[in-house]
């Protein structure tokens, strides 16, 4: 019975993704069959319950969206070229938004807050380690891509 309800929750995961994937435009395919799977692992892994999957997921949907703002702004600003022959270091201006420390901050933040709103969902232990659970979905993502570049 238990594993029924593993079953149904992934499968109603993978469904919703494959839905909220229709209107995006094609080169996304990819993106939305890796979150398919994201959260087929993360369900399993939390040992997440229909009801405890129906009301985490759309806060996880919106961490998601929250750490990715960041992340961009990040790359986005830290992609940035200096003039030529001025030393990054020495810049004065422009020092906030090429301050890889403070984005890495904002995330902590944003993860410490999301786990307070994931506890109210799933319990404090397994709050906490469902960032772990997402490294690891990262660790086995990117051997995977390893395995398949050979």
């Amino acid at each position: 019975m238990l594993r029924f309800k593993h079953l149904f929750v992934t499968i109603s995961a993978v469904i919703f993704c494959i839905l909220s994937a229709g209107a995006q435009p094609r080169d996304s395919k990819r993106f939305a069959a890796i979150e398919s799977e994201k959260i087929a692992y993360i369900t399993k892994e939390l040992n997440l319950t229909p009801a405890e999957a129906q009301r985490f997921f759309p806060i996880y949907n919106q961490y998601s969206k929250d750490v990715w703002a960041i992340r961009s702004r990040k790359k986005e600003n830290s992609q940035t070229p200096s003039p030529r022959g001025v030393n990054s270091f020495n810049r004065t201006d422009r020092s906030e938004k090429r301050d890889v420390l403070s984005y890495d901050a904002k995330e902590l933040d944003i993860k410490k807050e999301y786990r307070k709103k994931f506890a109210e969902v799933i319990g404090s232990a397994r709050a906490s380690q469902f960032f772990e659970v997402e490294q690891n979905f990262r660790e086995l993502l990117y051997k995977e891509l390893q395995r398949r570049n050979r």
